[in-house]
């Protein structure tokens, strides 16, 4: 089996897609039904991440004429940028996205506009190509809207918004599993093999909304699945944990900012707070200063950093 994909468990499997050039970062799940149903995939990261779900899917022996379903969790390029390209050599597959990201499916102009905002002169590496996708081959899913994949196997879709309003999660009934893309948060797999478990808020801009957030994690709690397969990275079945450490961190992330903000402050004023807070729970925990998670963390909390000042700054009072 190829270095990019974890042990078949319970037909879930998990790949590396190596998005931003880094292990660990973002994954892609593989649903194997064969050969009663069909093989589903969720998530295919940006479109550099394609050659490295195709190696995987060749080791696991899977044709590209077997994939029927695609599906993204929402439409975020590190999520969604590879659908098109994937699409393209999977003739009898469908991508499944929510109702509100369909047409940024078919016309990715925004969606590539709004990236270039973030990412700058680093978009055209990390992200292109992102091919549009033919209307007749996408397929919106609504809440609590379910997909058979084989006897006794259903995938049920929950809108869950907070960190983008195109997005839901969806509930695997035979592995008890919820992909939850970036509603509840971040996982770190390389501090976790340390002992340490820390989880973060994904709050990037420009439709994150804490009260979503929280309330999209209460109805996912709520399923009381086993665990919880995020897109950064991987799966935990810590879910006590997991929820706790959100409702941790957002009104931290929250609280911060509003003082960033009443100061006249900037993103990168709030970035260098939260660092600094990321850092001291750490090393409580004994991770060394020079650890290299602290490259993605710090990715990661820039990206939040903006998309809490743009929710601040978006309903800011007179």
């Amino acid at each position: 089996m190829s270095e990019s994909t974890f042990p078949k468990d319970s037909r879930l499997i998990c790949i590396d897609g190596h998005d931003l050039g880094l292990v660990e970062r973002t994954g892609s799940f593989v649903l194997d039904e064969r050969p009663e149903g069909k093989v589903t995939i969720i998530e295919t990261g940006p479109s550099i991440s394609v050659p490295f779900i195709k190696e995987a899917l060749n080791n696991l022996n899977i044709s590209l004429k077997e994939i029927e379903n695609i599906i993204v969790t929402h439409i975020h390029l590190d999520h969604a940028g590879g659908a098109g390209i994937l699409l393209e050599e999977c003739p009898n597959a469908t991508v499944i996205v929510h109702p509100k990201g369909k047409r940024h499916l078919h016309n990715p102009s925004r969606l590539i506009q709004g990236a270039k905002a973030i990412y700058k002169e680093k978009f055209d590496t990390l992200f292109e190509p992102v091919i549009p996708i033919p209307e007749d081959r996408l397929r919106e899913m609504k809440d609590q809207e379910t997909l058979q994949l084989s006897l006794g196997r259903t995938l049920t879709f929950y809108d869950t918004p907070g960190h983008a309003k195109h997005h839901f999660s969806i509930y695997d009934n035979v592995t008890e599993t919820f992909f939850t893309g970036d509603t509840i948060g971040i996982r770190y797999p390389s501090i976790e093999r340390q002992g340490i478990s820390f989880y973060l808020p994904s709050t990037s801009p420009n439709q994150f909304n804490p009260d979503d957030m929280l309330h999209s994690l209460r109805r996912i709690e709520n399923i009381q699945p086993k665990q919880i397969a995020f897109g950064h990275f991987g799966i935990s079945k810590e879910t006590e944990k997991i929820y706790s450490e959100i409702r941790k961190w957002i009104p931290i992330f929250i609280d911060n900012g509003v003082r960033v903000v009443n100061k006249g402050g900037k993103w990168e004023e709030l970035r260098d707070i939260l660092m600094d807070e990321i850092k001291k729970e750490l090393s409580s925990y004994g991770l060394e200063k020079d650890d290299s998670v602290y490259d993605i963390i710090d990715l990661d909390v820039t990206i939040s950093a903006m998309g809490v000042m743009d929710y601040l700054l978006k309903n800011k009072s007179d």
